[in-house]
């Protein structure tokens, strides 16, 4: 079977009846079985897959024009993102064995035109993490190198679409999740402005930084799923309700435009040398296709990430008080009392990571310490909000690597969580602001390793933005 790229290529094999969605279900079983090595699904719904392909497929011999738009796109699914019947764990040992009562709204959105789900995938524990290492069910390694990492949370979600086990996949991207990994493993990463997506069935990290981001191999696939997974939603106050426009639709760019990229993060001390070849090549090509590219001033590129670890771990803090031992998940059995039952739970279900960033959260939220830490992180956030659309007054787009390097080796950083943080400090910007940011393959390392290159758009401009990064590719 050839390796399908883009669900227009599917649609047209299945048109012409070269194949049907069964075998394409089938294949993508295949590719899961062969590549079980990289650790890539919790769970692979095989044969709910194939009854429901099969379903499909009798339904599009009957009445082609019925089936859904998504009709022949296989998707996965990262284990933070419930699907109804499902089980649902956030890749930790507190939620071992919980199943989902309910579907996250793009879950839903994604079934009700057609699409397939495969199966979850693993990521860093409760989204914490930038190597997929945190897991309870151990780390997914990256196809272009099983001795690296595939970057994190939603590593594995990149990795699915790498090693050819779906077409799409769907991450988390709480400071950089979706476009790291995308980076590492040569893939198409977009998160998208914070409110496009309904975070209602998304288990929450940092509530005011999540957003669902997709994995993918094309532009087309990228633009589909966002359109239709965005929208207003009755069960998210967060969720903007902007119209959403016709991205799949808007893919044309034309005329000449003008990017900015940060002077500071081309002369990083973290940089590597490869990374920053690749983005001056990226550079000089679009200044050589007539667009206008010019470095710019942001003095606070060294306070976005401890601002944004004050920030996430507080409400990280908050939202994960709610695992408790009592009403669902992990609960130790080595308590004897209320207290014991809380502690021992929690001490037991949660991973090192998981309650570093608690106790942190915890600490900076404390009496005495609010407006130290929290109050002062906050208005650096309102800061970086708008300098960031200062650029954007005079500028399109900004333009910056999506990670200082390429993939490290399995086990390198684990013993430096800090070294691990700064991983995320040309991401966590387009968060920090809540404005959407895509991440391109743009090319590789002399080893071989994929390098990515991140586009960043003005907050709900994503249309503007998916059609420019198209020409790119």
């Amino acid at each position: 079977m050839p390796k399908y790229q883009t669900l227009q290529q599917i649609q047209a094999a299945l048109k012409a009846g070269d194949i049907t969605l069964e075998a394409i279900v089938q294949y993508y079983l295949d590719q899961i079985k062969s590549s079980e090595l990289l650790n890539i699904y919790i769970e692979v719904y095989a044969e709910e897959a194939l009854s429901r392909a099969r379903t499909l497929d009798a339904q599009y011999q009957q009445s082609p024009e019925k089936v859904g738009r998504l009709y022949g796109m296989v998707i996965s699914h990262k284990d933070v993102i419930c699907y109804e019947g499902h089980r649902v764990s956030a890749a930790s040992k507190i939620l071992d064995g919980f199943e989902s009562i309910y579907s996250a709204t793009a879950i839903e959105r994604l079934l009700n035109e057609d699409a397939i789900i495969i199966g979850r995938v693993n990521c860093d524990e409760f989204a914490m993490g930038s190597s997929n290492e945190t897991s309870y069910y151990g780390p997914t390694r990256n196809a272009a190198d099983p001795e690296r990492v595939p970057g994190g949370s939603s590593g594995a979600s990149a990795v699915a679409v790498q090693a050819d086990t779906c077409l799409v996949s769907l991450g988390s991207d709480t400071g950089g999740s979706v476009r790291q990994p995308a980076s590492f493993c040569g893939v198409i990463g977009m998160k998208p402005s914070y409110g496009r997506i309904s975070r209602y069935g998304l288990l929450a990290y940092a509530s005011s930084f999540d957003q669902i981001g997709i994995l993918a191999h094309s532009i087309e696939d990228t633009a589909l799923v966002l359109e239709i997974m965005s929208g207003a939603d009755e069960f998210d106050a967060t969720v903007s309700q902007k119209e959403v426009p016709a991205y799949s639709q808007q893919l044309h760019f034309e005329g000449k435009t003008r990017i900015a990229y940060i002077e500071s993060a081309l002369q990083h001390p973290s940089l590597d040398t490869a990374v920053r070849q690749n983005a001056e090549e990226l550079i000089q090509l679009l200044k050589n296709e007539g667009h206008t590219v010019e470095g710019v001033d942001f003095d606070l590129l060294d306070y976005i990430i401890p601002a944004y670890y004050v920030l996430t771990t507080a409400e990280a803090s908050s939202n994960l008080s709610r695992y408790d031992g009592i009403r669902y998940g992990y609960r130790s059995t080595n308590a004897d009392d209320l207290l014991s039952t809380y502690k021992k739970s929690r001490t037991e279900g949660f991973g090192k990571e998981v309650k570093r960033r608690i106790m942190l959260g915890t600490f900076v939220l404390s009496s005495g310490y609010y407006d130290a830490y929290y109050s002062k992180a906050q208005k650096v956030r309102r800061l970086i909000q708008e300098r960031t659309a200062a650029i954007f007054q005079d500028y399109d787009f900004i333009l910056l690597p999506a990670a200082p390097g390429p993939a490290w080796q399995l086990g390198a950083k684990m013993e430096d969580p800090v070294e691990m943080y700064l991983a995320d400090i040309f991401t966590v910007q387009a968060n920090m602001a809540g404005i959407p940011a895509i991440c391109l393959p743009t090319g590789t390392t002399p080893d071989g390793l994929p390098i990515g290159m991140q586009l960043m758009a003005p907050r709900f401009e994503e249309s503007k933005l998916l059609a420019f990064a198209k020409t790119i590719l």
